[in-house]
């Protein structure tokens, strides 16, 4: 039975980790409850980042979890610009990195996150290099965009994934000139697979994005510590004022791994590898969010899902299951995408080789249309574009696991919650 005399510790600030403190209390929680933040600003969103807040649509502190007050509001020791180094499991304490001090747990919930993957080639110590996970990121890149947008400066992005895309859409608003460096043929292809993947090429084509496809960045050219152009493996020079690397992001397991937990290795997804209530190898640690590698019954395989509604989700399932409750984590992942006039939903998992077919339910040429990734005429993933108000009965119909009528699932006039059943 968990009471007042119990200590939860949750190491990582972000989302995940600020939800799990937030559900303790929810479910009547009266210990401790410590909550650890290598970054000096409280606990926020991020999808702002590279949408709206970068956009200078949205204010700076309309992407905090909560208010400052409220953790004080609600008992929540919130250490803020603080790192822990170590986890002793037999002792069930945590070292913080920078003067060594110990703190008891009786459960630990690991939230760390992920972090941007750097590019290993020279020119990456100029200073008009960047990667953005984190707020003060946004902050100088809102910068950098406005800046190229008045001086009709050129941005580099290496990568042609969510975030490069996103950040293409910005900086074309503020007027930049930019161009993606992609080595796979369409953008998103290891997401959308290349038929929904040349949708946007065609849709940042439009608004001026340039290309370069099947290659990657071998250097940044500079001088005086200012970037002057970036090369790729094929010879081609590009010119540039700013480079982004949009190049993926990694789980931080260093702490984890130090510990003794069992992981998963990169080549089957990284993270921190924990069963179906989010336990780690550790019955007394748990892990969520972008760090955590979870089996999904519902696809038989264990993901990692770096995504705003996982941390969302899984922080606060994990509390519960840290509470003793009965906790299956299975949520359908879920993530989401602003890009000029295009929004989008897009609800489970198909990766290029899973699927044997693609169905479009609408005007894929007037971008307003749903799509399915069927496997077997199993529904595995739905992406809506500038159609909203069907992510419900789109989940429904993957759990449901049932074989569809592909000509229904195409005609925009059959509901789709009457395919499912």
């Amino acid at each position: 039975m968990v009471d007042a005399d119990q200590t939860f510790v949750i190491v990582g600030g972000g989302l995940a980790g600020a939800k799990a403190a937030e559900a303790l209390r929810a479910e009547g929680f009266t210990g401790r409850v410590i909550l650890i933040c290598d970054e000096r600003d409280h606990p926020y969103e991020r999808p702002p980042l590279s949408k709206g807040y970068l956009l200078g649509k949205e204010e700076r502190d309309s992407v905090f979890v909560h208010e400052p007050a409220w953790y004080a509001r609600n008992d929540i020791e919130l250490h803020l610009g603080q790192t822990v180094d170590a986890i002793d499991r037999t002792a069930k304490t945590v070292r913080f990195g920078d003067d060594g001090t110990l703190v008891h747990y009786d459960k630990l919930l690991i939230a760390t996150g992920s972090e941007p993957r750097r590019l290993d080639i020279p020119g990456t110590d100029l200073a008009g290099v960047h990667h953005l996970r984190r707020l003060s990121h946004a902050e100088r890149l809102k910068g950098v965009l406005a800046s190229l947008g008045r001086d009709n400066g050129h941005l580099v992005i290496a990568g042609g994934g969510w975030i490069g895309l996103e950040v293409a859409a910005a900086a074309r608003e503020y007027g930049a000139e930019v161009t993606v460096v992609e080595p796979s043929q369409t953008p998103l292809h290891g997401v959308l697979g290349p038929e929904l993947g040349q949708l946007f090429a065609d849709l940042h084509a439009e608004h001026g994005v340039r290309f370069h496809f099947g290659a990657r960045l071998t250097e940044i050219v500079g001088q005086d510590g200012m970037v002057l152009a970036a090369r790729t493996d094929d010879g081609e020079e590009h010119p540039a004022h700013d480079v982004l690397a949009a190049i993926g992001a990694a789980p931080r397991t260093a702490l984890a791994e130090a510990a003794g937990l069992e992981l998963v290795d990169r080549a089957h997804g990284g993270g921190i590898a924990v069963d179906e209530r989010l336990r780690t190898s550790d019955p007394d640690i748990y892990a969520a969010g972008d760090v955590a590698a979870f089996h999904h019954a519902l696809f038989d395989t264990r993901l990692r899902v770096e995504h705003w509604a996982n941390a969302l989700n899984g922080g606060p399932a994990a509390a519960r299951a840290m509470l003793g409750k009965d906790v299956t984590y299975d949520r359908v992942p879920y993530f989401f995408s602003d890009q000029y006039d295009l929004g989008m939903e897009y609800s489970g998992w198909a990766p290029p080789g899973s699927y044997d077919e693609v169905v479009i339910r609408g005007d894929a040429g007037k971008r307003e249309f749903i799509a399915f990734w069927l496997k077997e005429g199993r529904v595995l993933a739905g992406m809506n574009v500038n159609v909203w108000d069907v992510t419900e009965p789109i989940q429904q119909l993957i759990r449901s696991r049932t074989q569809v009528n592909t000509e229904a699932l195409a005609d925009p006039h059959v509901p789709l919650d009457s395919l499912g059943s």
